[in-house]
């Protein structure tokens, strides 16, 4: 039960007991987390919004996403100081899904992923993806942000496209083709709200870009609209119905309701219903999706426990994730993860513990319910330049340039092909193909790693006498089966021409099944030859793997010896026996 219990604490709101319970909280301590919280709720507002327009569906669908699923995940996850809500990260996946099975396929999706999430923290499996290259992560972020920034060129110029087709090619010529039709005060406001994003940060003062870039945007595209314009803003462009069946602009100023996500409408206006046949199509999307909250909830939990000297618990951060995720659909909420900029915003503007963001969350509750009607003005082409500004800040240009210059020619080549993948197909297919080159090319230079070395004149060898029929060879590396087979078969060619060989393997680390299977192989040639093999040295991991492969000394064939010294006696001496 002990050791049960200690999983459990493991898995569920660690972050939270471990700043509140663990550490003494204090009201000045709440009070820090009250001011950064309502910080990062008015930063989160508009920006939850524009990736809910993003991802395909209605604006109040990022408020709900932000400030249920971000109460949730930071109630019960195990980063102290991440903001979960919309990301960027997900527009590519989300958009594709909103438009082939509307927004009730979109949260079935969601609430799979979130499934996914919370059998990924039973397994434990929260370390596992720290081990995905960096020249992975820089390629799918970079080429995400690409594609999102070529979502929006349609509101940042104005320009008529009714549907974006789904291929990348496909949507630059469709923009190109409509470019000549721009709209130049849709254009002028989305410039304007862009450059005070860029210069605002040089007055150094704390209120965050963007906000000060929304309203002038907002203001400007009122102005134009008074005079004759036609801007598009939220009001204009969705609707929602009211309880006595009658219609409003921009988004509803109330709570949303329980509702089953299967029930929710498809891309041809049905409930998407619920079926096998349903889930095994979401089921890639489903695991996409997943996969990328991992990578970005740990990333950012990472990147802020690089900030604050603090630990994050992977495991718990993942089940918050996941409840987070299967909750949210319920309520219309589309995928939650963390957010880097707003948790790094967080932290800066000085929370203390989760508490910061379930604040956050209940800002972005009172937003919805009281400032509707003003979130009705915001202008498309101002949230087109923010979300614009946001592609740039995930791409993390510098540092993949930085990658480009300096990395080596194998890392260069997955972030390339990550890159590449991620903007002309699919980020399933990219990350995936990612992935199994950087192994594919790790394991080639390990393999490269491994050498074979004739110390037959060496000192060492020549103090024993040894006859010039025998030789002795030194390995260095790990023998694993893109190794062995070439190392082994080196041997068993050199086998045919010595009495004997003398293996010295102090220097390998590791043989798995496949360097088993090379050695058992080398073995068998040396019996075949009438050729003595002896191996000397063996490290603790080599050995058992040995053992429990029932592998035993041969008379007149194999030997095994502790030692070098021990091995080069019995083989100078004629006597070769087992003195394991």
């Amino acid at each position: 039960m002990p050791h049960r219990a200690h999983l459990f604490s493991l898995r569920f709101a660690h972050a939270l007991r471990e700043a509140c319970v663990d550490e003494r909280y204090t009201s000045s301590r709440f009070f820090k987390d009250v001011m950064a919280g309502v910080t990062v709720g008015i930063i989160a507002i508009p920006l939850a919004m524009a990736l809910a327009i993003a991802s395909g569906v209605a604006p109040q669908y990022g408020l709900y996403t932000a400030f249920i699923a971000g109460f949730i995940i930071a109630l019960l996850g195990g980063s102290r100081f991440s903001i979960s809500g919309p990301t960027a990260a997900f527009v590519v996946i989300l958009y594709p899904i909103a438009q082939n099975y509307g927004l009730g396929g979109l949260l079935l999706a969601t609430l799979m992923s979130g499934v996914l999430l919370v059998m990924m923290a039973l397994m434990r499996l929260g370390r596992f993806i720290e081990y995905i290259p960096e020249s992975v992560t820089l390629g799918f972020t970079g080429g995400i942000a690409v594609v999102i920034a070529t979502l929006q060129v349609k509101d940042f110029f104005g320009l008529s496209v009714e549907s974006m087709p789904e291929p990348y090619w496909d949507k630059l010529a469709v923009l190109a083709q409509q470019m000549p039709a721009l709209d130049g005060m849709s254009t002028l406001v989305a410039a304007a709200t862009l450059a005070v994003m860029l210069l605002w940060p040089r007055l150094r003062t704390p209120v965050p870009p963007h906000l000060p870039a929304v309203v002038i945007g907002s203001l400007l595209a009122l102005w134009f609209n008074a005079n004759g314009a036609a801007i598009e803003t939220i009001g204009s462009r969705f609707s929602y119905l009211l309880p006595d069946g009658s219609t409003g602009a921009g988004i509803p100023p109330f709570l949303p309701e329980f509702t089953w996500p299967w029930q929710q409408l498809n891309a041809d206006g049905e409930p998407v219903g619920l079926s096998w046949a349903m889930l095994q199509e979401l089921l890639p999307a489903a695991f996409a999706i997943a996969m990328l909250g991992a990578i970005e909830s740990l990333l950012c939990a990472v990147v802020l426990d690089g900030m604050t000297g603090k630990r994050h618990s992977a495991n718990s951060e993942l089940m918050g994730q996941g409840i987070g995720n299967i909750v949210v659909p319920f309520f219309g909420g589309i995928t939650a993860t963390a957010a880097i900029a707003r948790s790094a915003a967080n932290y800066r503007a000085g929370a203390e513990s989760p508490v910061s963001a379930m604040i956050h969350a209940l800002v972005v509750l009172l937003a919805l319910v009281s400032l509707a009607g003003v979130l009705a003005y915001l202008p498309m082409p101002a949230m087109a330049a923010l979300l614009i500004m946001v592609a740039w800040n995930m791409s993390e240009a510098p540092k993949a340039v930085h990658l480009l210059k300096t990395a080596p020619r194998m890392d260069v080549l997955v972030f390339l092909t990550c890159f590449s993948l991620t903007v002309v197909l699919d980020m399933v297919i990219a990350i995936t193909a990612g992935v199994l080159l950087a192994a594919v090319l790790f394991m080639r230079e390990m393999a490269q790693m491994t050498k074979v070395t004739d110390i037959s004149g060496s000192e060492r060898v020549k103090q024993f006498g040894l006859s010039e029929d025998w030789q002795v060879f030194k390995i260095n590396g790990p023998l694993f089966f893109a190794a062995a087979d070439r190392i082994f078969g080196e041997l068993a060619a050199l086998s045919r021409q010595s009495c004997g060989l003398v293996l010295y393997m102090d220097g390998v680390t590791v043989l798995d099944a496949g360097g088993l299977s090379a050695l058992n192989k080398l073995i068998a040639s040396c019996r075949e030859a009438n050729t003595q093999i002896v191996i000397a040295d063996l490290q603790f991991q080599p050995l058992r793997t040995l053992a429990r492969a029932g592998v035993q000394p041969e008379p007149g064939v194999s030997q095994f010896y502790p030692t070098l010294a021990s091995a080069l006696e019995a083989a100078a001496s004629g006597s070769l026996q087992n003195l394991r």
